[in-house]
């Protein structure tokens, strides 16, 4: 089969079951990317491999594994981490095995320059100072050093290479705190930190020339540089002020615009089931998939056997309801069934070229209901991409919500009614219009068009949360 996503149905003849498959080829990176935090003895590991399967993720990052930040391996086969986890290497062995087994990718979680109390000593004179001359730190947890020291490259990049030699890992994931930006070094000189996160990936990748390399780019800093360093994807962490679904899309569209193509994936933990019940809860991670998936990013949210990200020290995860493991399941197959005109490298935003009346080309309108360029609260927000010579229209369903806040508590999106979809035509073609809704119609339904004249119509069904519309203006057999 031909590399893309496929819809795989089932009809059982009590219903339809449902799935995706990803038929990879060259030069295809995807990266959805999962997480583990238990690594404790004689664990088991089973729910984890059913989770990356029915989630399809191509990456885990194994959080908080090591000995120390500074000593990845130096406890021994058994030892408790930094925090007092339980970590047994046997285990560690175990799921990285079953991880590679299941089609997934093993990351170890590696911190670039953080120094705990006992190994202070050894590396304080590569420590980077505040304004009152204290070492930058985590309280007296942690200590940062200049990530791009000479020796502590020299050490950081050979303990990576020791974990991957003895225990496999299949690349790693490089943390950072997000500050400081600029800071005094404890010999004098002055660390530009965005200059030495691009040394320290650019290190790793020469020691290990054939591992996954993911570098978390805190806030977005510095996404300008490290893009263009030797790495596998784009990650970003997100915080305040990135708040709003609008915030929260244009930092997918500004590491889009610097990733080269590379993936791009997003840290936003949904502390809001923390607060809410899942049902309002799994709403908000609906919108938030949606604006994420419709940018063209995958969100790092999912993992362990039955567990989401609600914090940003993972081993403080939230336990999921059936509902929001449903709903996981049906939009990480809808993320695969439709990756080449969601997250494929090539898919470009156009709203602004093709839209309004100025453009004139192809939009959408509803008689109860105002369509916005923007995520505005009480609005379907419509945004257009084109993808492989097609077009792509996302229409996100904001009627009914007070707040455009990612992180904040949802309601059930009000009706809005069909949409009426006008195209301006290509003379002798009739287009071909598909719809697609991951909670209603995953697969693509074709819907019917009228031509009259220079322009074409097509009635959308109602959207729920998040509509993709797929827009052929040459239709194949016209080509």
């Amino acid at each position: 089969m031909p590399a893309g996503g496929y819809g795989v149905e089932l009809d059982t003849g009590d219903g339809v079951l449902r799935t995706a498959v990803e038929v990879t080829g060259a030069g295809t990176r995807p990266h959805r990317y999962g997480f583990v935090v238990d690594f404790a003895p004689g664990r088991d590991i089973a729910g984890v491999v059913d989770n990356i399967r029915r989630l399809h993720l191509t990456d885990v990052q194994f959080y908080d594994w090591a000995y120390r930040h500074a000593d990845l391996l130096g406890g021994g086969e058994e030892y408790a981490d930094a925090l007092d986890q339980p970590v047994a290497l046997e285990t560690v062995r175990r799921l990285i095995g079953a991880v590679h087994g299941a089609g997934s990718r093993a990351l170890g979680y590696a911190a670039v320059y953080a120094v705990g109390p006992a190994e202070w000593d050894r590396w304080k004179h590569d420590a980077i100072l505040a304004g009152d001359g204290a070492p930058y730190g985590l309280g007296d947890f942690l200590f940062l050093v200049d990530p791009s020291a000479p020796d502590w490259l020299e050490h950081f990049t050979g303990d990576l290479a020791a974990a991957t030699e003895h225990l496999g890992f299949a690349g790693f994931h490089l943390d950072q705190y997000g500050y400081p930006k600029v800071a005094r070094r404890a010999d004098g000189g002055i660390a530009d930190l965005a200059e030495a996160f691009e040394v320290l990936i650019d290190r790793v990748r020469e020691r290990l020339p054939q591992s996954r390399l993911v570098f978390n780019n805190v806030n977005d800093f510095p996404t300008w540089r490290t893009s263009s360093a030797a790495q596998d994807a784009v990650y970003i962490e997100v915080w305040d002020p990135t708040t709003t679904l609008s915030s929260l899309g244009a930092v997918v569209a500004r590491a889009r615009s610097v990733a080269a193509g590379k993936p791009v994936v997003i840290a936003a933990y949904q502390h809001v089931y923390d607060s809410v019940p899942a049902p309002a809860a799994d709403l908000a991670t609906s919108f938030t998939m949606a604006t994420l998936f419709s940018h063209g990013a995958t969100q790092l949210l999912a993992g362990e056997a039955d567990r989401i990200l609600v914090d940003p020290y993972y081993v403080r995860n939230h336990e999921v309801e059936d509902s929001t493991a449903g709903l996981l399941r049906r939009w990480y197959d809808f993320l695969v069934e439709h990756g080449e005109v969601l997250t494929a490298g090539e898919v470009t935003d156009v709203t602004r070229s093709f839209a309004g009346a100025y453009n004139d080309d192809c939009d959408v309108s509803y008689a109860s209901a105002v369509v916005a360029t923007e995520a505005q609260p009480g609005t379907v927000w419509r945004r257009i991409t084109t993808a492989g010579g097609r077009l792509v229209l996302h229409l996100v369903n904001l009627v009914g919500q007070e707040v455009q806040l990612w992180d904040g508590a949802k309601t059930t999106p009000a009706h809005v009614g069909t949409g009426t979809l006008r195209l301006r035509t290509v003379a002798g073609c009739v287009p071909r219009v598909r719809v697609a809704d991951p909670d209603r119609t995953p697969r693509l339904v074709d819907v019917d068009v009228t031509v009259d004249g220079a322009y074409a119509t097509a009635i959308l069904p109602e959207p729920h949360v998040w509509q993709l519309v797929l827009v052929d203006l040459v239709p194949q057999e016209a080509s």
